[in-house]
């Protein structure tokens, strides 16, 4: 059985009181509901927020993580935070080839892969996003260029942290389009078995042997209370990667307790 995730990507948002007024908010909301042993809730906000915010969640079993790392362990790249710093500040995740990462910052496949090696090195989950374009989306090639991203953004092995995969169709982020239930199911369906064929899909011996039945894939793209129930409910979808809502306490909580 796969644990459902449920992210929140804050993206470029908040200040410190806001983000910690939040974080409570949602340790709060969870600590009266008595925990959700099915949902495992984590939020990724900027990097300045993240000793505040940990310290907001401490003790409440939701989890911290980042939204990107460098590759490498130290050196001078002045402005990045490396996976060890993200560790060291508490976090247990980290969001990696975000299509605003890939657009904006002209992020690789190839540096996608490096950061979640190096973030699997650090005791980190890397969540490697993988989506296509509008375009692509109407050109009929989306499966291929999904494919790529998938062969070409994951590390070689899988360390003890795992892995987490999230599909983001690039026109369904922060446009309110939403994909439909039959296209997410195709997508999930192909990335699962992606990761099958590549890992495994089942119980067995070796380097990575059944942990293509294992990783989680989750859906992200205007994920919002009023549509989370119809996407959470197709097959192979084990969580989402929230963004706006995210933002709203009621909004987050309502999509994880969907």
């Amino acid at each position: 059985m796969r644990r459902r995730l449920i992210a929140g990507n804050w993206k470029m948002n908040g200040l410190r009181g806001s983000g910690t007024a939040l974080a409570s908010e949602l340790a709060a909301r969870l600590e009266t509901a008595g925990g959700l042993p099915a949902t495992e809730m984590v939020v990724c906000p900027p990097a300045q927020l993240l000793l505040a915010v940990g310290a907001a969640l401490e003790g409440s079993g939701i989890g911290l993580g980042g939204q990107d790392c460098h590759a490498e362990t130290s050196g001078a790249f002045t402005g990045d935070i490396s996976a060890g710093m993200l560790a060291d500040a508490g976090c247990g995740y980290v969001i990696l080839g975000h299509s605003e990462r890939r657009a904006g910052h002209g992020e690789s496949d190839a540096e996608v892969k490096a950061k979640a090696e190096a973030a699997l090195g650090a005791g980190l989950t890397p969540i490697v996003c993988v989506g296509e374009t509008e375009a692509e989306r109407q050109a009929g090639s989306y499966l291929g260029v999904i494919e790529g991203q998938v062969q070409g953004s994951l590390p070689e092995a899988l360390g003890e942290a795992g892995l987490v995969l999230a599909y983001e169709p690039v026109w369904a982020i922060g446009t309110g389009l939403t994909a439909k239930p039959a296209d997410v199911a195709e997508v999930h369906d192909h990335i699962r078995g992606l990761l099958t064929a590549r890992l495994g899909a089942g119980p067995g011996a070796g380097r990575g042997a059944g942990r293509g039945a294992a990783v989680r894939i989750l859906y992200g793209g205007s994920v919002k209370p009023e549509n989370a129930g119809e996407l959470l409910s197709v097959p192979n979808v084990d969580g989402a990667l929230v963004g706006g809502a995210s933002l709203k306490a009621g909004d987050f909580w309502a999509i994880a307790t969907t």
